[in-house]
């Protein structure tokens, strides 16, 4: 199973090793899913770590290890998330998912990706980390 991680999931799981975004990595080291972002949510993840907690930014590289950048989205895609309705900075992070042909798309930013939990978008469901979780212990 393949998991988008927002920036706020990268974020969490580097500032808080036993929180449930943390989880989604050990499920990756296990084995049971692969993990990537885009560029864009990277660069926002280390810009928020870099500003609210800087000594976890050696945290957050040690897990980028076992996350695959994807290619940024072209522009059909980008105009189509954009419809949802999603924020200008929040349509490029999905569109990128939306292309890469994810499973999932896990994100805690209920203000702006809420109204899409538990919804599948071009294949691709929208999920919480705590759902996100559920699911990949729910696999096996």
């Amino acid at each position: 199973m393949k998991l988008f991680l927002d920036a706020n999931v990268i974020f969490t799981a580097a500032y808080s090793a036993q929180g449930i975004s943390r989880g989604l990595f050990r499920m990756a080291a296990a084995g049971k899913c692969s993990l990537c972002t885009s560029a864009f949510a990277y660069e926002e993840a280390v810009r928020n770590i870099h500003n609210k907690a800087p000594g976890k930014l050696a945290d957050l590289i040690e897990l980028m290890k076992q996350v695959d950048i994807l290619p940024e989205p072209h522009p059909k895609w980008i105009t189509w998330a954009a419809v949802l309705p999603l924020a200008r900075k929040d349509a490029p992070v999905l569109a990128a998912a939306l292309q890469g042909k994810v499973d999932i798309f896990v994100t805690g930013d209920r203000r702006d990706f809420g109204h899409l939990f538990g919804q599948v978008l071009q294949g691709v469901k929208i999920l919480t980390p705590a759902d996100a979780l559920e699911a990949l212990t729910l696999l096996g």
